[in-house]
């Protein structure tokens, strides 16, 4: 009996990603950081960019919308503006968008990469000191996946209770943050696009999907990664007790007293998050993590929830 094709809305589009994928100009050979920041403006990213640039003089590259301003704060520290791809039709939430430029920009070329978020990111020091030897992956909590209801909610939507399960006393690892080799992480992102097509749903769409296929392909050994511990190279606050965390002479503090140089998600924490605009806003207004959503927003957001739940025609 012959067997119909899979469909679903996320396949469709992870058609068109990998064609869009392969159109994309690598940057030039070297380290580089890039980033996605659609949806965002300069006060959002200004202190992702200037703290950067303290830091960092090599490439850096952000996909971002077509808003003069932005641009222009961009061209001002040497910013490599990137055009958001254009979809047909349906497509899923940025953070997998992500990945499709992550994977073109960085290509195989030499040299080593950062590939991050941008809007609750800072640089401490030079990030890629020491030079990674390979793929690093870096733990965001002590607790296992096991204790972060998030987590495991994705992994069983995406790969079923039994793998989800078998991946819970696993290390809870950050896809926030991927350093190594240009064309490991572009192999990786490319990797993080086809695991979450498994499911004949969106599912492989949404917020969390990212998180889930980036722990799968890490601890399933399907690329070759270290996984490196919290207050390393990086520093992933949010699930971190915030009286164990300081602001001190210009840098965050990890409970250990040291810091890092990449620091994530420092804004989960009011008392880091004032000095570390102050120092590193630029002038610009301070913006909260949390805004409240349009209506428009609300509805849209309940129609992606109702078509996750919604199988497709068979």
């Amino acid at each position: 009996m012959k067997q119909g094709a899979v469909r679903s809305d996320y396949l469709d589009w992870l058609a068109q990603a990998l064609e869009v994928g392969r159109g994309i100009a690598p940057l030039p050979d070297g380290d580089v950081v890039v980033g996605y920041a659609t949806g965002y403006d300069a006060a959002d990213i200004a202190p992702f960019v200037l703290s950067l640039r303290a830091v960092f003089g090599g490439p850096v590259a952000l996909v971002v919308d077509a808003e003069p301003a932005l641009r222009a704060f961009l061209a001002q520290h040497d910013v490599i503006a990137v055009d958001a791809p254009v979809w047909r039709g349906w497509a899923p939430h940025p953070v997998m968008q992500r990945f499709v430029a992550f994977a073109g920009l960085l290509g195989d070329r030499p040299g080593a990469s950062l590939a991050c978020d941008v809007r609750d990111v800072i640089f401490q020091a030079a990030p890629f000191s020491p030079a990674p030897e390979g793929l690093e992956a870096f733990v965001e909590a002590e607790a296992p996946l096991a204790d972060h209801a998030f987590n495991m909610k994705y992994l069983r939507a995406l790969f079923g209770e039994g793998i989800a399960a078998s991946l819970a006393e696993k290390a809870c690892l950050c896809v926030g943050t991927i350093l190594g080799p240009r064309a490991e992480v572009s192999r990786l992102s490319r990797l993080i696009l086809s695991l979450a097509g498994a499911p004949r749903s969106d599912i492989g769409g949404a917020f969390g999907a990212d998180q889930a296929a980036f722990n799968m392909a890490i601890h399933q050994g399907l690329v070759g990664a270290s996984i490196r511990p919290n207050y390393g190279r990086v520093a992933t606050l949010g699930l971190t007790a915030g009286d164990t965390l300081t602001f001190a002479d210009g840098k965050v503090i990890n409970p250990d007293g040291g810091f890092s140089p990449i620091v994530h998600q420092h804004d989960r924490h009011p008392h880091l998050d004032a000095p570390v605009h102050a120092l590193w806003g630029g002038g610009l207004e301070h913006r909260k993590r949390v805004r409240p959503k349009s209506a428009g927003q609300k509805l849209e957001k309940l129609k992606a929830s109702l078509r996750r739940r919604t199988p497709e025609l068979r």
